[in-house]
């Protein structure tokens, strides 16, 4: 099954990618939280993988004209650059780690399987869109 490339005229509707940033958002914390005990393998790379889903509809809503590659592209950089700056060690952005959002965000430790589960979240948002996007194109 061979899905279309979005046209230069999709547009993503903003209202729906912050609903789906606010789910994910929630959906991650959740996942993260201790109301849910699951195994320390899914809980882990489960909330990783949520994360980069974040990420992708973060860009998606920011930069709601580019195309799902080009998303899924900036996305995937951002969330391996995060990855590796935890390599980074300075008393300023370990201040920063030390918050509870500064944690969320930028993590605190280097772990080179994360990088797969970046991967796995972004495709999963990426193959969702093209998704809806082919649905879309169906319909008319």
């Amino acid at each position: 099954m061979a899905f279309p490339v979005p046209s230069p005229y999709f547009r993503r509707s903003r209202p729906v990618y912050a609903l789906l940033v606010t789910l994910v958002l929630g959906a991650g914390l959740l996942w993260r939280s201790h109301f849910f005990p699951l195994p320390k393998f899914a809980s882990k790379y489960g909330g990783d993988g949520l994360w980069a889903l974040l990420v992708f509809f973060g860009f998606g809503f920011l930069f709601y004209r580019a195309s799902t590659q080009r998303i899924a592209l900036l996305a995937l950089t951002f969330a391996w650059c995060i990855e590796f700056s935890q390599m980074y060690h300075a008393q300023w952005i370990h201040a920063l780690r030390a918050t509870r959002i500064g944690r969320l965000i930028l993590g605190s430790t280097f772990n080179y399987p994360d990088l797969f589960a970046y991967l796995g979240g972004i495709s999963i948002g990426a193959f969702l869109e093209l998704l809806f996007h082919k649905r879309l194109l169906s319909s008319r």
